[in-house]
């Protein structure tokens, strides 16, 4: 089973299609593009910007998935 990093960040702008940018806190100008995790969906977890989220980074560190918000 793979681990993945987690970080936490503050959402800045909602995207077209359940993606979001998202600016990972304690790391200033670092912005991921983010998507909703299945079980977000499947929930209908609102995330709006300005919400704190946290973020499963990928192994190349610009994109990622939310899986919860905070």
């Amino acid at each position: 089973m793979k681990s993945s990093l987690v970080e936490e960040g503050i959402v800045k702008e909602a995207l077209p299609g359940l993606t979001f940018r998202v600016e990972l806190r304690g790391k200033p100008d670092s912005e991921v593009l983010a998507h909703l995790s299945g079980k977000m969906r499947i929930n209908n977890i609102r995330v709006l910007p300005g919400d704190s989220v946290l973020v499963e980074m990928g192994p190349d560190g610009r994109r990622g998935r939310i899986v919860r918000r905070l």
